[in-house]
């Protein structure tokens, strides 16, 4: 049955969720969550987050739909979908949404505008099918986008890291990582919530996040590089030790100002993915859940 606008409004509504999933996972280190209602600790209003991801909403839809009519990864649809991820932008500035929460769903536009747009392309695909789709389109040049330089390209300029556009031109290594260590964790008996957070860690562990690249150089990162490990060899959010190591790291990462946002936006990839119908669901090879 061919894609319907109905369907562009339930993969939209899909990667809206998913957005307010991840803003509301709780304790995440170092991150904006429920903790955060009056931004005291990490300078983001988690209200201001959910606002501003619903108002994402027409601007997936848009993609969806954009990626329906060629029905291939084209140049002109990534040119297409950097405009519409632009004027997103600009609606979510409208509704609220303060400069923390403007760079975090900066990179969300980003990362869920891909896999919305493959997900349209490609409906009942795997995983595997849908950020290869995803690497295609971001192989792509954008002559349209801004000129200037961004945090985020001037950090991988700095210190050679893959940052939001590595990954997905890579075919979103971590977020496939973060969908196994859900599966692993699940099958273990954690709650969903544990399931997560030990998803959220297992990209912290290996990611070179340009969030805190930017916020304090190598040092920053290899402490939640680290420090993310060390929870999960503790057995993860599920168990005792793990929760002790986990709010140990928590408390080091807001008192030092260190925000490991990229994580958290392939985490919400990771969920985006996981809510599709299970045909579009992981193949269960090749990822470890703490590689």
């Amino acid at each position: 049955m061919p894609t319907t606008r109905s369907t562009d409004d339930a993969l939209a509504q899909t990667a809206v969720r998913a957005l307010i999933s991840q803003a509301e996972l709780t304790p995440k280190p170092g991150l904006a969550d429920t903790r955060d209602l009056q931004a005291r600790a990490t300078g983001t209003d988690l209200l201001a987050l959910r606002w501003s991801a619903k108002s994402l909403a027409p601007g997936f839809a848009a993609m969806a739909a954009a990626a329906r009519r060629p029905g291939e990864p084209t140049r002109a649809l990534r040119e297409e979908l950097g405009a519409i991820g632009r004027c997103a932008e600009w609606t979510m500035a409208r509704a609220g949404g303060g400069p923390v929460t403007g760079r975090l769903h900066h990179g969300a536009l980003w990362v869920l505008g891909l896999l919305v747009a493959a997900a349209a392309l490609d409906p009942g695909a795997a995983t595997e099918e849908l950020t290869a789709t995803a690497r295609q389109l971001a192989a792509h040049a954008d002559r349209g986008a801004p000129r200037r330089p961004s945090a985020g390209s001037q950090v991988s300029a700095t210190y050679g890291a893959a940052g939001a556009r590595g990954e997905a031109r890579a075919a979103f290594p971590h977020v496939r990582r973060a969908l196994a260590a859900l599966t692993t964790a699940r099958a273990a008996g954690a709650t969903e919530t544990q399931a997560r957070l030990d998803a959220l860690l297992t990209v912290m562990s290996t990611l070179q996040d340009t969030g805190p690249l930017y916020q304090a150089g190598p040092p920053a990162l290899r402490r939640v590089q680290d420090g993310a490990r060390g929870v999960l060899e503790a057995g993860g959010a599920a168990t005792e030790q793990g929760a002790a190591a986990l709010a140990a790291l928590d408390a080091e990462l807001r008192a030092q100002g260190i925000a490991p946002r990229g994580s958290a936006v392939l985490l919400a990839g990771a969920l985006f993915l996981d809510a599709l119908p299970a045909r579009a669901r992981p193949r269960a090879r090749g990822h470890g859940a703490r590689g």
